[in-house]
């Protein structure tokens, strides 16, 4: 997957999917805006695309302020001239203290859709003017397979995520004239601090994980839905990031492909 001299911002940048998505960016050769609410990991972050040889630079961002959003942008273009790759990958499964609630709480609905519908709206609607007046631009915003099967818990984040789906349909539509691809991916299961979070929870629910440790229960709930057996990894994502990046896939626009080992096929 060429992406040779490529700029490239990754929101989420700092840990986790958003870590494997910029450096994978970076061993295929783009230049990498590593941007996160927590600067410290966008900085640890941008140290190892500099390791890898590509160009780099951390910004802390709150995808939830305009403001904030806008000066990461500006700072981008300062930097490097141009952002030729948007990966909106910055989200959250629930507001803090979701580990000790029963059911999602307004809160949740609040920040969950601030953060992962309206961040990936607000910095799309940043960067876009930049790439259509240079009539160029891959967009990858980060879905989840929880936005295609919904969720007997987490009904906000599940919700979310479809709306991640749709609004790419949206943009593509709206941003094909100006050759600028817009396209999803949605992830499986992929054991990242975030999942460790959700397992923890999980074993403290009457049933058969009820009392084991977050990894077991994490490992067994991928038996039970991934055809394939195994889990997915941060990795794995970055390479379908890097290929929808790529001008291997000109002609592919407002698709979310699975990364899911077969738990949801369409």
């Amino acid at each position: 997957m060429d992406v040779a001299d490529k700029i490239a911002l990754v929101t989420g940048g700092g840990r986790g999917i958003g870590r494997a998505i910029s450096t994978v960016l970076a061993q295929n050769g783009a230049d990498i805006v590593v941007a996160d609410i927590n600067l410290d990991d966008a900085v640890s972050v941008a140290a190892e695309v500099s390791e890898i040889g590509r160009r780099s630079m951390a910004q802390r961002v709150d995808v939830t302020v305009r403001e904030s959003i806008d000066d990461v942008v500006d700072a981008a273009i300062q930097r490097f001239g141009r952002i030729d790759i948007l990966v909106n990958n910055a989200g959250i499964v629930a507001a803090p203290g979701w580990e000790e609630r029963e059911r999602p709480s307004e809160e949740d609905w609040d920040m969950i859709y601030a953060v992962n519908v309206k961040g990936v709206a607000g910095v799309t609607e940043s960067v876009v003017p930049h790439m259509k007046r240079r009539r160029y631009g891959k967009i990858v915003n980060i879905a989840s397979i929880a936005g295609r099967l919904g969720s007997r818990t987490s009904a906000p984040y599940s919700a979310s995520k479809a709306s991640v789906i749709n609004m790419t349909q949206n943009f593509a539509l709206d941003l094909a004239e100006f050759n600028i691809n817009v396209n999803s991916i949605c992830p499986g299961l992929l054991w990242t601090p975030m999942w460790q979070r959700i397992a923890t929870r999980y074993g403290t629910i009457p049933g058969d994980r009820q009392g084991l440790p977050p990894r077991e229960v994490f490992d067994r709930h991928v038996k039970q839905v991934i055809p394939m057996g195994r889990e997915q990894t941060p990795e794995d994502v970055g390479h379908a990031v890097a290929f929808l990046a790529s001008d291997y896939s000109k002609n592919i626009t407002g698709q979310a492909l699975n990364v899911s080992g077969g738990s949801h096929m369409n």
